[in-house]
């Protein structure tokens, strides 16, 4: 779990987030979303470290980010899996080694136990024949699934998707979705995902957060969203005339 308690961060004296709580739950999926400009990145970013808040707290597990000592701080970048936008696997490696990567990195294990536990999560994410290929020789769907592989295979407790669906094909996007959720809900993971993907919303979008301006604008489910009144969130989410017609629907069905 990850609570977040009052997060302000600003740039050049220009606040970009401005007050956010929440919590993020344990096996669940945890969507944040919003405009460009809402806050989303810097927010994640702020999660994973990378950003330093002026005010406020993130707390992992019941310890408090601001209060870990340097040993704690790199025993928790250990147990967070990264899925980035782009993939960003290495062009050079091949998908095992790609997979590979983090293991020798943070793990003393013999590399027969670093090989099987390559297959085990190849296997999981449906790549059991592209040990050898490279990432150029695979699709973006494919790609995306090695970067799953790859964010799961040290046994993370905290997995964090920037825009995992970003140039997939509906199809594809929604296979990603699910095997998200999936490995969120097999191992127990507290899962945050970046992303303006509606389809995702509606799909995975257990606990959702909604930005606007740099402050928490709203927070609720997928099956929450459909019944708010919440001005600015039915304006971002029934922004296409599709989503429009879905709520009427929900609400038809609901009366």
């Amino acid at each position: 779990m990850i609570v977040v308690e009052n997060l302000h961060k600003s740039f050049d004296g220009t606040p970009v987030l401005k007050g956010i709580s929440t919590t993020f739950e344990k096996g669940k999926t945890n969507l944040i979303i919003g405009q460009s400009g809402s806050g989303k990145t810097v927010f994640l970013k702020s999660l994973l470290g990378l950003f330093t808040p002026e005010e406020g707290n993130i707390i992992y597990n019941g310890i408090t980010y601001s209060e870990m000592d340097d040993d704690q701080k790199r025993e928790l970048r250990q147990q967070m899996g990264m899925v980035f936008q782009g993939s960003a696997l290495f062009d050079s490696m091949s998908v095992q080694e790609n997979v590979m990567f983090p293991l020798k990195m943070f793990s003393k294990a013999p590399l027969s136990e670093m090989q099987d536990r390559v297959d085990f999560v190849l296997n999981r994410v449906k790549l059991t024949d592209a040990h050898h290929k490279f990432p150029s020789e695979i699709s973006g769907g494919m790609q995306k699934r090695v970067a799953i592989a790859r964010a799961i295979v040290n046994k993370p407790q905290y997995l964090f998707c920037d825009e995992p669906n970003s140039g997939l094909d509906p199809k594809t996007a929604i296979i990603i979705d699910n095997l998200v959720q999936e490995i969120t809900q097999e191992y127990d993971i507290t899962t945050v995902i970046n992303t303006h993907d509606m389809n995702s919303v509606m799909e995975i979008g257990e606990k959702i957060v909604f930005l606007k301006d740099g402050h928490k604008a709203w927070e609720g489910s997928n099956k929450e969203i459909f019944r708010t009144d919440n001005e600015a969130v039915t304006n971002f989410v029934y922004s296409s005339e599709l989503f429009k017609k879905v709520r009427q629907m929900y609400i038809e069905e609901r009366n």
